[in-house]
């Protein structure tokens, strides 16, 4: 197999500008030490997208399998994370990641005798929050985006949603006192926005909702908030877009419940959210993803797809995939 190159230097920064402009969030991986034997060296960068996909190189395919593990986890969290790689026991003997605060110590039996460390920072985008109408409430809103470090833009019309919201957009707020409020709410809801608040006031929200029940079925109307924001007394413009931000805060940190991360973790990659689904190797018990973006897999053996750290390992087991099968017996997938 010819050495794995790292790309020219300006190549992952331009790809980095792009993945941000879009919107799309990834891990940015650097090697900060190496030591020997290891292909990778200090100052080795990569970028791990959600789907599990990593352009780069921080090292050979054994330590590819546990940056991205990892990664897709900081991706999840939002926290950086120094992740030790070392073929030696971890300090308690268990075999078991050694989990510290702001590190993580990762036993890897495939490694050819080095170890690395290497620096994970999540690059997740701006949640954007699309407010629709001229209002007091929705200039507020505008105004309070920037303290927040969210994306608050002002939009004119359903048409700007189209057919799908925005990359990265988790909340749509229509506070245009009763212009075109309905074509704004459907739109959104197809669009399968996370958060959609209307501002109105209980009795007319609830009547807008009802006018919506030949266009929306009553499970889709139910996503919508009305009124919109948390009740905190609040009278003033101001203090009313406070309420609904925090609303949209409380929306954005919630993670989604375990039973439906499989159904949603296409939108969840889209925010930033990422649900990380992982397994084990059969064949040396490494943890590794499930996801087709770099992790080789193998379908012998009939039952359930299996998953591996290298080509070798899956070699190995597509050779004799009974002699596996007992230690593949804990590598159901599971979200981690």
């Amino acid at each position: 197999m010819s050495p794995v190159v790292p790309p020219p230097p300006g190549v992952l920064e331009a790809r980095m500008a792009e993945l941000t402009g879009r919107h799309v969030p990834f891990v940015k991986a650097t090697v900060v030490r190496a030591r020997r034997p290891a292909s990778a060296r200090p100052g080795d960068t990569a970028l791990v997208l959600s789907d599990g996909r990593i352009e780069g190189f921080v090292g050979g395919v054994c330590a590819e399998a546990t940056v991205r593990v990892q990664a897709l986890r900081t991706l999840r969290s939002g926290e950086s994370l120094l992740l030790r790689i070392s073929p030696r026991e971890t300090a308690d003997g268990t075999g078991e990641p050694v989990v510290e605060e702001g590190a993580v110590s990762v036993c890897n039996p495939c490694l050819s005798g080095g170890e690395l460390e290497i620096f994970l920072e999540p690059l997740r985008p701006a949640p954007r929050v699309v407010v629709f109408g001229e209002s007091p409430i929705a200039r507020a809103l505008l105004a309070f985006g920037p303290a927040l470090g969210y994306a608050i833009t002002s939009v004119s019309g359903a048409d700007v949603l189209g057919a799908q919201a925005p990359a990265g957009t988790r909340a749509v707020v229509i506070a245009s006192h009763g212009r075109d409020e309905e074509r704004v709410l459907m739109a959104a809801v197809r669009a399968g926005v996370p958060y959609i608040g209307l501002v109105a006031s209980p009795r007319r929200g609830a009547a807008v909702l009802a006018g919506l029940a030949h266009e929306l079925d009553e499970e889709q109307r139910a996503r919508v908030r009305t009124p919109a924001g948390l009740w905190i007394g609040a009278r003033t413009p101001g203090e009313i877009a406070l309420s609904i931000l925090a609303e949209v805060v409380r929306e954005v940190r919630s993670p989604s419940p375990p039973a439906e991360a499989a159904e949603t973790a296409e939108a969840a990659a889209t925010a930033g959210a990422v649900v990380p689904v992982t397994v084990v190797d059969p064949v040396c018990g490494m943890e590794v993803v499930a996801a087709e973006g770099g992790t080789p897999f193998s379908d012998a053996g009939g039952g359930r797809r299996r998953w591996f750290c290298r080509p070798a390992c899956r070699d190995a087991y597509e050779k004799d995939p009974a002699r596996y099968a007992r230690a593949g017996a804990g590598s159901e997938a599971g979200a981690s």
